[in-house]
């Protein structure tokens, strides 16, 4: 067994077998779930829908750690690979494309060279 699917001693008391891959999964799926509460409060406070980047990061993060959960750990869960591969990508291409996008904003702003 791999050090990192072995549960963590300091939990024993409390009856949770938690080792780190598990830690890692847990994390990467509330931060994938956390990111529709930063697009909501961001389409609050706008007033209208909105996606800001960090919702982008948040997918990107949370998918490639619960991808790699899904990899690495003992569970090697075909099921969980492919649920969050293609997250995983969209995340970072949508991403690329809206650093890509805000980059060309900015060297369009006045005073600027074109």
């Amino acid at each position: 067994m791999n050090f990192m699917d072995i549960p963590l001693p300091f939990l024993a008391w409390t009856g949770l077998h938690l080792s780190i891959w598990k830690l890692i999964g847990w994390t990467g799926a509330f931060m994938f779930g956390g990111r529709w509460l930063v697009q909501f409060i961001a389409s609050k406070r706008a007033g209208r829908p909105m996606i800001p980047r960090l919702f982008w990061y948040m997918s990107l993060i949370g998918s490639t750690m619960t991808l790699s959960y899904f990899i690495f750990s003992h569970n090697q869960d075909s099921v969980g690979v492919i649920q969050n591969l293609f997250p995983a990508f969209t995340a970072a291409y949508s991403l690329h494309l809206d650093i890509r996008h805000h980059g060309r904003l900015k060297s369009r702003a006045p005073g600027c060279q074109p």
